[in-house]
């Protein structure tokens, strides 16, 4: 189980994560006319803003779009990638010096006054760019090249929070668009990155159209993650929207598309055996699942009600329906994933034996619970998601909660879970969701271990001054020892607060036809870079 993630765990260049040996491949060959990449992701595309919600297929299509200053390799180590950047010697200044040559997709060149606006838009919502943000004194555009950052103390993650691979990723936009608030979505899609949206053939349910940008001018180093050369090979992508498995496996399959982000478990067997295909788990580190509950209406702004349903889960139940297969999943307690440096099942002894349905009735019993029931969105169109609110609900019901599980669609949870209205009035009580482990694996990218309740805070809206206190007191640690002793705190919390239900730990992989050469591995989202195809 979980093969790849093991070999490669002693590995860690950073206290954000472990390293793999990833893929690369060298820039090169000359793009034929007419070459399209058919691609069936893991979800449907509606919310096109990237910095305005955390979903993973926004993320996707934010790497399609926009370009990031710096960015993270194959190893975890911060490249440059719109920018190089120095670091002056007390620790209090960096200064990102833009390449030569970057323009947005409208011809306007791209100018230091853009980054500074799109990092304080990133900032002020994204975990790791809030806290930042704490330790910093200004963000200036000191020429039309040069960004500076001034620090008010030395604060060590400044590049592996600009630079983190997934959500929320410090995408750059033109000025006009970064100055939206946060709140509200950008009203186009103008960025600098390798490949152009093209609006005019995007239907939403149905697909998502993305042309090569000719005047992209790609890295020289050779491609590694989200870092390296973003070298085009083919004119267009065309994201097709199939949340029938089968029917997305039949057009695989038939040659009907050429990649599939996210097969269904039971179909892998099909697809192995098939010569035309190959199949492989780009992201080795894998996901969590996770449920998170909503603090600010009853039942669960009651943290003895939060105790009794995290009582009642039994992650391998999840899995099992979820996957099925052990190869590909793990229960696991540790709310900064297993097998990193931050792993312990402190706080989580319960969950780690499998839930415990008598405690959890007991716990209910003596909670006050009074009968309100729990509205429970379930997507039914994300092959990742479908399951676990219904093993969930299940698990809620025969601990004695009542459950209004609500079928639905991922993209309007998406939105609905911005919402704080009560229940009543299309609010929710509880979602579940996939991070990849890249995303959750220290206490600063965990954006659920957060407590800064309704202003900033992450949906669900916890507050929490103590594990706010302990997450100043983790970027502030000397050593990783010292790392190491906070981030088990800050589990007890959220374990005694229930910020939030690991579900377990998973790997998915992506299939698609070997006329495609070139797919690269990452820790986050497939990338349509460096991908060629044969006719």
């Amino acid at each position: 189980m979980f093969q790849l993630m093991r070999r490669g765990r002693r590995a860690f260049v950073s206290t954000l994560a472990i390293s793999v040996v990833a893929l690369s491949a060298l820039a090169s060959p000359v793009l034929a006319a007419d070459k399209t990449i058919t691609a069936v992701m893991h979800s449907d595309l509606r919310i096109l803003d990237p910095i305005f919600t955390s979903a993973y297929i926004a993320r996707d299509h934010g790497y399609m779009v926009y370009d990031t200053l710096i960015a993270t390799d194959s190893n975890f180590k911060i490249q440059p990638q719109m920018a190089d950047w120095k670091i002056s010697d007390d620790k209090l200044t960096y200064t990102f010096t833009l390449r030569d040559g970057l323009k947005w997709h409208d011809g306007a060149p791209v100018t230091a006054e853009d980054c500074v606006a799109s990092l304080k838009r990133w900032a002020a919502v994204d975990g790791m760019g809030q806290q930042m943000m704490l330790f910093t004194a200004s963000i200036e555009a000191t020429d039309p090249k040069t960004i500076t950052l001034k620090l008010k103390e030395p604060y060590a993650l400044v590049l592996e929070s600009i630079g983190k691979p997934s959500s929320r990723v410090a995408f750059m936009m033109p000025k006009r668009l970064a100055e939206t608030p946060p709140e509200k979505q950008i009203p186009e899609q103008i960025g600098s990155g390798p490949f152009k949206f093209v609006q005019a053939e995007f239907q939403p349910g149905v697909k998502s159209v993305y042309v090569k940008n000719t005047d992209y001018l790609p890295r020289k180093e050779p491609a590694s993650w989200t870092t390296g050369g973003k070298v085009v090979k083919v004119n267009r992508v065309e994201w097709i929207t199939m949340p029938d498995a089968q029917t997305a496996l039949n057009a695989l399959q038939s040659g009907d598309i050429d990649f599939m982000e996210n097969p269904a478990f039971e179909m892998l067997p099909s697809i192995e055996a098939d010569k035309e295909l190959k199949l492989e788990i780009l992201n080795k580190f894998g996901f969590q699942t996770g449920a998170r509950m909503n603090f600010l209406h009853p039942p669960f702004d009651n943290v003895k009600v939060r105790r009794a349903a995290l009582l009642a889960v039994n992650q391998k139940d999840v899995l099992d329906a979820l996957i099925g297969n052990p190869k590909y999943y793990r229960t696991c307690a540790a709310v900064f994933i297993c097998d990193t440096p931050f792993a312990t099942d402190i706080g989580g002894e319960t969950l780690a034996k499998g839930g415990d349905i008598a405690a959890a009735r007991k716990a209910l019993a003596e909670s006050g619970y009074d009968g309100t029931p729990i509205v429970l969105m379930a997507p039914g169109d994300v092959l990742t998601l479908k399951a676990q609110p219904i093993v969930v609900a299940q698990q809620l019901r025969e601990a004695g909660f009542k459950v209004d599980l609500q079928a639905t669609d991922w993209q309007t949870v998406v939105s609905r879970r911005a919402s704080q209205k009560p229940p009543k009035e299309g609010g929710w009580n509880m979602f579940i969701t996939n991070w990849v482990s890249a995303d959750v694996v220290n206490p600063i990218s965990n954006v659920a271990v957060g407590g800064q309740g309704k202003k900033g805070g992450w949906f669900g809206w916890a507050e929490d001054a103590r594990v706010e206190q302990l997450k100043d007191a983790f970027v502030r640690a000397a050593s990783l020892d010292d790392q190491r002793k906070v981030a088990t705190e800050i589990q007890k919390e959220t374990y005694d607060q229930v910020l939030y239900v690991p579900l377990g730990q998973y790997q998915a992989p992506s299939a698609w036809r070997k006329s495609l050469s070139g797919v690269l591995d990452g820790p986050a989202t497939p990338v349509f870079w460096n991908i060629d195809k044969s006719e």
